[in-house]
């Protein structure tokens, strides 16, 4: 059904403008719809699969016949004629006739459909049915099958050995399967072997698989060494200077090295309400990882001259202090096998085997401390994806995978290219993605089975209207059978879950965030935008005068004297801020238009108010020069744009206020009950949903400007196609994670603008 009455008067989706849907939506959820047959309530439905419609509460009713689309009052057909005046023809225009009714104009642009696939599925025999070694006899007895391309990886021990594991191909059963094999089969002493993963969690995981293969005894699995390279190479510094690597000398949380960084910060007076310190720990993380010392460090820009002075504060003084971070750990184990060869030849002489997971996410001095572990062997097995290298700006980098024979000749090759996870129209997509990549290792996966339904990509028009079709699309299956947890909703960065994260707190779905995920209104520009609209209402709000300080470029120090000000004239907070003296003619001309701007704020609606504070009191301005400086991927005027898409939701400015008060205070909440919850939707980045799996799977955002990011696109413009490379990767691993249903979402608005599809989906309209 298209009609229904909504205030008094008839209105049709046909005739309707696509951005006035959500404001019917919630008008429905209200009961402020009603049928135009038969005058029972009715709800708009907004999903993906099909399309927009009117619906009657009670499945009971008789269904309502459609009412006729209301024709358009006939326009004048207009002809123009001229007269001649004083030598110039001047045209004059007279209605000749009346044209026909106009038809009905569809708001909808595109529709739901399909994605288009290349191949047809054709099934390959993987089984390896001649099992030449006694040991994966056995295995196959007890249920741990293997293609034959995974019986090579498992039984090729001795030199390098790269293993191109694709998406869903069974890397950890290779992994066990052959540690398990050289346990077994082999008869290699197990302290000899060292398994390395990514994760703490991935190592835990390795040694419970191995404790359900025959034959091997928990000593035998206990005695290998396993672990990440920082839990390895931290008890290899630890046996030999325990003094220096005390672990009470660790730095373990992130605002204990900002306070050593904000100690620098203080000489070259930063501030810490503006300058992004814990951007510049990353940075800094980043150089080390990379093995770049303080001292050779090149800067950029501006913002890395900075970051270049406080990390070599931070050197010092660590060193002072006689303490330690995490990167220390590697990079204390480097300079100790650099420094000591006897030590090196020791480990050397220890560990004959080397295991590796995620080896396209490794780094320069991990790459190099196992280049020098295995100096004598070379039997390194390095598993992993270049495809799957999503993790550059901590330093990884897929080159040591995608040039392995480069450091080790005469590498074996083994290339695990059946997806045993995903359906085949799931694969087809897959690989026409990553296909476009022009640095990678040629391969194409191949799925074991077949879907009736292709991945789909559906068109809301803007965020809001994106995050209701997904939200409509998971209760409709959950009634139908499905479990929260058989849903994963996947996002480029943190601010673009906004309106998911909205949709979900007020339905009645369990869900899970990241730990990393903040709140979008907790954001350092969305904060400062907010306090003025705060002041607005409450004159003496302490924390927005504190949080409207660094848009007007006054330093935190004032707030004392404002608070002064405020008690000895009787004033408000506002008022007081506004008499501030100052030494600078623009922050003088701000402060006196703050009070008579603020309060007219009142009678405006938050949006309108936001543009205000933008333009009238040089919130833009702010925003240009400091907002999240040194950041590639969160821009300060993106988050504004998104804020206006979040409160043209609300007509008063309190009530937008009570929401974000509800949403900080939701996340907060979330936050300590994801761990817990198990049975829950995932709301997740990309980058954190690596190495799991889910039913379904909904891409959200897939748009140039978001995936592929706008710092991607402007590499591009100089030069550099690198970043947009590994974000064509990071849209390989969104899709490879889903392994029956995948819905991919391509808003034809974003921020307020309007959105081009990925041109990573190119082939596959």
């Amino acid at each position: 059904m298209k009609s229904a009455i909504y205030d008094n008067k008839s209105i049709h989706l046909d005739t309707t403008n696509r951005e006035e849907f959500q404001k019917l939506y919630e008008a429905g959820k209200k009961g402020e719809l009603t049928c135009p047959c038969c005058t029972e309530k009715v709800r708009l439905y907004l999903g993906i699969m099909d399309e927009p419609h009117f619906y009657h509460m009670l499945p009971t009713l008789q269904k309502c016949a459609d009412a006729p689309i209301a024709k358009e009052v006939a326009a004048p057909i207009v002809e123009e004629t001229t007269i001649e005046r004083n030598g110039f023809r001047i045209p004059v225009s007279r209605s000749i006739q009346t044209m026909e009714p106009q038809k009905a104009r569809r708001t909808i642009k595109k529709r739901t459909r399909p994605l288009k696939i290349d191949l047809p599925f054709a099934p390959t025999p993987t089984y390896k049915t001649e099992l030449e070694h006694a040991y994966l006899h056995e295995l196959d007895q007890h249920g741990f099958q293997l293609d034959k391309s995974q019986a090579d990886a498992v039984t090729n021990t001795e030199g390098p050995l790269l293993v191109l594991a694709g998406a869903g191909s069974g890397k950890t059963r290779v992994l066990t399967a052959r540690t398990a094999f050289m346990l077994q089969e082999k008869k290699i002493s197990p302290n000899s072997i060292m398994l390395v993963t990514f994760t703490a969690k991935a190592a835990a995981e390795m040694k419970e698989r191995l404790s359900l293969y025959p034959n091997l005894s928990v000593p035998q699995i206990n005695q290998l060494v396993t672990g990440t390279f920082h839990s390895i190479f931290y008890r290899i510094l630890s046996f030999h200077d325990r003094e220096k690597w005390d672990s009470r000398n660790l730095l373990k949380k992130d605002w204990q090295k900002e306070q050593i960084l904000k100690e620098a910060g203080k000489k070259l007076d930063l501030d810490e309400k503006e300058f992004s310190y814990d951007l510049a720990l990353q940075k800094i993380s980043y150089w080390k990882n990379n093995l770049e010392w303080p001292e050779t460090i090149k800067p950029q820009d501006k913002w890395e001259e900075k970051v270049a002075f406080l990390y070599q504060h931070y050197t010092k003084s660590l060193q002072e202090h006689q303490l330690f971070d995490f990167d220390d750990m590697l990079i204390g184990c480097y300079q100790l096998f650099r420094q000591d060869t006897s030590i090196l030849e020791l480990y050397q002489n220890r560990f004959r085997y080397f295991l590796i997971d995620e080896f396209q996410d490794i780094n320069k001095v991990q790459y190099e401390i196992i280049k020098m572990l295995s100096g004598k062997t070379k039997n390194v097995c390095a598993v992993g994806d270049d495809d799957q290298s999503i993790y550059a700006f901590r330093g990884s980098d897929p080159s040591y995978l995608l040039d392995f024979e480069r450091d080790f000749p005469n590498a074996k090759l083994v290339i695990l290219d059946q997806n045993y996870r995903s359906n085949h129209e799931i694969v087809a997509v897959a690989n026409q993605i990553i296909m476009e990549n022009k640095r990678r290792r040629h391969k194409r996966m191949n799925a074991q089975h077949t879907s009736s339904q292709s991945p789909i990509s559906f068109y809301p028009y803007d965020e809001e209207e994106e995050a209701i079709m997904i939200l409509s699309d998971i209760q409709e299956k959950i009634t139908n059978g499905k479990k929260p947890s058989d849903f994963a909703i996947l996002f480029r960065t943190n601010t673009a879950s906004r309106a998911m994260f909205e949709r979900l707190v007020n339905s009645s779905i369990p869900f899970k965030i990241d730990q990393d995920i903040e709140s979008f209104y907790e954001r350092f520009i969305v904060k400062g935008m907010l306090a003025f609209l705060r002041l607005s209402v409450n004159e003496d709000d302490q924390h927005a005068v504190k949080d409207v300080l660094p848009a007007l470029f006054i330093r935190q120090n004032a707030l004392q004297d404002i608070k002064a000000e405020s008690i000895l004239n009787d004033c408000s907070m506002l008022e007081s801020l506004a008499i501030l003296k100052t030494a600078y003619a623009f922050q003088a001309k701000k402060l006196k238009k703050l009070v008579p701007i603020l309060r007219s704020l009142s009678a405006l609606t938050p949006t309108v108010a936001i543009e205000t504070v933008e333009k009238e009191l040089g919130f833009q301005d702010f925003v240009k020069k400091r907002g999240n400086e040194g950041n590639q991927l969160d821009k300060g005027s993106d988050d504004i744009r998104d804020l206006k898409v979040a409160a043209k939701n609300f007509t008063s400015i309190v009530e937008f206020l009570e929401h974000t008060d509800h949403m900080k205070a939701m996340n907060k909440e979330m936050k300590l009950i994801s761990k817990q919850q198990k049975e829950a939707v995932t709301l997740s980045t990309i980058h954190r949903s690596k190495g799991l799996e889910y039913n379904t799977v909904y891409v959200i955002g897939t748009v140039d400007g978001m995936i592929p990011h706008d710092y991607a696109l402007e590499s591009l413009r100089n030069g550099d196609a690198s970043p947009l490379e590994e974000e064509r990767r990071l849209l390989y691993v969104a899709v490879t994670r889903a392994k029956d249903e995948l819905f991919l979402s391509i808003p034809e608005r974003i921020r307020g603008k309007k959105a081009h599809s990925s041109r990573f989906l190119s082939t596959l309209k």
